[in-house]
């Protein structure tokens, strides 16, 4: 019986931690609420940071822009006549809403093989390799957050080209407005969050 109950407890907490690390943050635009909520967020957002150079704040601005920290987020279906649903625009996904393509060529030249858009461990990672990237290729620095976005958004490729897309500049600097409220507010709860040594989901 008391073997029963232990097994019980402990499937009951792995449902527990599992459905509290992929819940959407009560409060998406307050990075210092959205940390204290997910702590082990915020040991992979440093460690991100850590091994790529790209800031929290941004990290997080590209994700709540592209998937509002939706872990199963997808572009919505097109829609013929106005009425029937279609297939997607793109094979975005997750959390970064990265392509099959480009996530592809991330896990090849990482050697995270095991990577999942859904997790957000491997999300941030993705990020921060892909504005490591950015900044080699087209030099713009990881606190560049309004030209990195674009880069993000467009691709490096079409990056040149996006003076003529009003749509994504305009996507860009809510970024970059989000990007600078993450990081003021982070300014007053890092210390926090650093020292804070045990584990809230």
């Amino acid at each position: 019986m008391i073997n029963f109950l232990i097994k019980k407890s402990l499937i009951f907490f792995i449902i527990f931690f599992l459905s509290a690390c992929a819940s959407i943050p009560k409060n998406a635009s307050n990075s210092c609420s959205i940390f204290k909520e997910k702590y082990l967020w915020y040991k992979h957002a440093k460690k991100t940071e850590k091994k790529w150079g790209t800031p929290v704040y941004l990290q997080l601005a590209i994700i709540k822009m592209e998937s509002s920290f939706d872990r199963f987020a997808k572009p919505p279906r097109q829609k013929l006549f106005k009425v029937v649903p279609y297939k997607r625009p793109s094979s975005s996904f997750g959390y970064s809403q990265a392509v099959k393509g480009t996530w592809k060529q991330y896990k090849e030249e990482t050697g995270n093989k095991f990577a999942t858009r859904t997790r957000f461990k491997d999300s941030v990672d993705f990020i921060g390799w892909y504005t490591n990237k950015t900044e080699k290729i087209l030099k713009i620095s990881k606190k560049d957050s309004f030209r990195q976005y674009i880069a993000y958004h467009e691709g490096w490729g079409n990056y040149k080209n996006y003076k003529k897309n009003q749509k994504v500049i305009l996507l860009a600097k809510k970024v970059k407005n989000q990007s600078d409220k993450y990081k003021r507010q982070l300014s007053k709860c890092g210390k926090y969050l650093t020292t804070r040594k045990y584990i809230i989901f």
